[in-house]
């Protein structure tokens, strides 16, 4: 008898051999990448590893020298546009206006999104993140947690099937960055969204990410889940790789 054979669907997002100059600096140099629906993925390394280079190539900001990066079938750069569609982005370190209450920010990028059902995508986006009681709040009187979550969010509205977060819980209360942790985990179960995350705080990823992705002098390290990753540089956790990678950076 024979078995059945089930093909897998293709990643939501896919990267190949992407390279990136500046001048006489290869800030990347052949990063290959791939997030299925629903996985939850950390891209990490220490400063002028890549990293920032490679995400802004991920979201189409920067053309890469050689490579392409394909979103939801979407390649860049010719597509995007379309692939646009397909994303979300959100930051710890992003403003957002002062003289808005939360719920006329969200509506303003429902309508940029093009939802057809704006109110109700903001009443779940702001449940699922456990924040409805800030709807009516200004953006002047948001502590630096809530502006988090408040984008979050936002970059949630439209379902895309692929969200970036940079630094998502940088600085956060531990209350606070539990309560991200938890609707995205939330978010990735239930719609299938991909999650490419990069932050600092190697707890956070733990907790968060199944499979980390290690950065260093332009290429891919190391990939798999904390543990591998450990064990592949003899460290007893992420942040020992961190520290290491960072040691060897420097010489």
């Amino acid at each position: 008898m024979l078995a059945v054979v089930r093909e897998l669907p293709p990643p939501v997002l896919r990267a190949r051999g992407l390279v990136k100059r500046y001048k006489r600096v290869q800030a990347v140099n052949g990063v290959d990448l791939s997030v299925g629906a629903g996985e939850r993925v950390a891209l990490l390394g220490p400063n002028g590893a890549g990293k920032t280079t490679t995400l802004l190539m991920m979201l189409g900001v920067v053309t890469p020298d050689e490579g392409w990066v394909e979103i939801g079938g979407h390649r860049l750069p010719g597509a995007r546009s379309q692939a646009a569609t397909e994303v979300g982005f959100a930051a710890g370190y992003l403003p957002l206006p002062e003289a808005l209450r939360v719920r006329e920010f969200l509506h303003l990028f429902g309508e940029l999104y093009g939802s057809a059902d704006t109110d109700g995508a903001i009443e779940r986006g702001l449940a699922r993140f456990r924040i409805e009681h800030l709807a009516e709040a200004m953006g002047n009187e948001l502590s630096s947690g809530q502006r988090t979550l408040v984008g979050i969010v936002k970059a949630t509205m439209h379902h895309p099937r692929l969200l970036i977060l940079d630094e998502p819980t940088a600085s956060l209360d531990p209350d606070v960055a539990k309560r991200v942790r938890t609707g995205i985990e939330d978010l990735c179960a239930e719609e299938g969204t991909a999650l490419l995350v990069t932050s600092h705080n190697m707890i956070e990823v733990e907790r968060l990410c199944e499979r980390i992705v290690f950065i260093s002098a332009g290429q891919v390290v190391a990939d798999g889940t904390a543990a591998d990753v450990a064990a592949r540089f003899g460290r007893d956790d992420l942040e020992g790789v961190f520290l290491h990678l960072a040691e060897e950076g420097e010489r």
